[in-house]
């Protein structure tokens, strides 16, 4: 006995994924259509099996009695019910397999649909229980006063029925055992699939805590290294002042020695001067004495020893006066000097930033260019592979075309038809040619892209 075929779609409310009918042992349909006599058909095929499934329900033969040969008349009369239950209940089953042929014709004729796959199991809606009595033991004399009754023919029928229903209870069997096994199969799929799923899902979270990871590293480098560059800019911009500052302040503590200097020289040729006329007055004059003042000391001695000293001293101050020029003199080259080298280093400073400037507008200039034309070439290499395309699809259309009516020629030929089917060709002929010459021109434009992408 074949049990109904029941829908089962849990596979797909749970989320599993689609098998196909060979993994289900030959046991799995396609039952959604392409078009609507396709639903209405799988429509039909549910109705009928759930309408088998309440008849078989109801038609479950539900035996009484017992294995001793005779029979009460209550026994009889279930023996009879129970040939008139299996009589529908084979009625239902012929029925019922000649369904399921209309059902497998249809199927056959409409095709399946490969957007959705509907699975079929083999499983019974409820375990048959045959209730049976307890057969009271009966003693010796009993049995020996009981005669033995032949066996009729509906005894032997109830025994062959037996029997089917001994077969029927082990193919139930079977077929539970090979849709637990089937089941079994399924979850372990669908176990080896989530576990798949959380790997790859854990794959890719590490994936982005890596990249995430990264990127903070990345970004901590960055700040790093402006920081260095605005400490180094710091400490650049602190050495420039206090070399300026220095500078001022050489140049003033410079200007300063000048002045000291130039009064230096005003006060040794004042008193230069003093002398020379105190010793023009004691040349012209001897027997007065020098007249005293602060900065001369008075003269105690003879007059060759004053005059001898007094030599010695406008000497010496004569000699440090002329120091005092040489090293004024130095003074003033030296600041000459660093005005000069000051002057020139800030003339290079603004030529390198003039320089520098220009360099920098060229290149953002040249930058911007190169991107405009680089986006021009991107956009034009675009609408270029674009219009291939389309050329393409033409002309594969105009092949198929040339295809299809050679094809209607060659179906529809007659013997009055092979003057026009020679004009047609040749006339394809040169529009093969023309095609391939077009098809030869695109390749050389083509090519001639291809290189010049290359060498930008």
């Amino acid at each position: 006995m074949e049990s109904m075929m029941t829908c089962c779609r849990c596979w797909r409310s749970t989320g599993a994924p689609r098998r196909s009918s060979t993994s289900c042992s030959g046991r799995c349909v396609s039952a959604r259509r392409r078009s609507r006599s396709s639903r209405t058909l799988s429509v039909i095929c549910r109705c009928i099996s759930s309408r088998s499934e309440s008849r078989r329900c109801d038609c479950t033969p539900r035996t009484t009695g017992s294995k001793s040969g005779h029979m009460s008349p209550h026994h009889r009369d279930q023996s009879t019910d129970f040939i008139s239950q299996a009589e529908v209940c084979f009625f239902y089953r012929h029925r019922e397999l000649e369904d399921r042929k209309k059902i497998q014709h249809l199927l056959a004729l409409v095709g399946p649909d490969p957007g959705e796959i509907t699975y079929f199991h083999r499983e019974p809606p409820h375990k048959v229980t045959v209730p049976q009595k307890k057969v009271l033991p009966r003693s010796h004399e009993e049995s020996k006063g009981v005669k033995p009754r032949p066996v009729s023919a509906k005894g032997s029928k109830k025994s062959s029925r037996e029997g089917e229903d001994a077969t029927i209870s082990e193919q139930y069997k079977r077929d539970n055992q090979t849709l637990l096994l089937q089941v079994e199969a399924l979850q372990a799929q669908l176990e080896e699939q989530t576990r798949l799923a959380k790997e790859q899902v854990e794959a890719l979270l590490e994936d982005r805590r890596i990249h995430r990871e990264e990127r903070q590293v990345q970004h901590q480098r960055d700040q790093d290294t402006v920081t260095a560059l605005t400490d180094k800019l710091q400490r650049t911009q602190n050495l420039l002042h206090e070399s300026t500052r220095d500078f001022l302040q050489l140049k003033f503590e410079s200007r300063a020695h000048e002045k000291s200097w130039m009064l230096e020289k005003d006060r040794l040729l004042r008193e230069l001067d003093s002398c020379q006329e105190r010793l023009r007055e004691e040349r012209g004059f001897p027997e007065q004495p020098p007249p005293l003042s602060a900065d001369v000391p008075l003269i105690s001695q003879p007059k060759h020893e004053s005059s001898h000293t007094h030599r010695e001293e406008i000497r010496a101050l004569r000699e440090e006066l002329k120091q005092a020029h040489k090293l004024a003199d130095m003074y003033r080259e030296q600041c000459v000097n660093l005005e000069t080298d000051l002057s020139q280093i800030r003339e290079e400073g603004d030529v390198g930033r003039e320089i520098f400037k220009e360099r920098s507008d060229k290149m953002a200039n040249r930058l911007q260019l190169m991107t405009k034309r680089y986006e021009a070439l991107e956009k034009r290499r675009a609408m270029e592979v674009e219009g291939f395309k389309t050329d393409i699809k033409l002309l594969r259309q105009k092949v198929k075309d040339v295809e299809k009516y050679l094809f209607k020629l060659t179906l529809n030929v007659g013997p009055d038809q092979d003057l026009a089917i020679l004009h047609e060709v040749r006339q394809t002929n040169s529009r093969t040619v023309k095609v391939q010459s077009e098809l030869k021109n695109l390749r050389a434009k083509i090519y001639k892209l291809e290189n010049d992408l290359r060498f930008c």
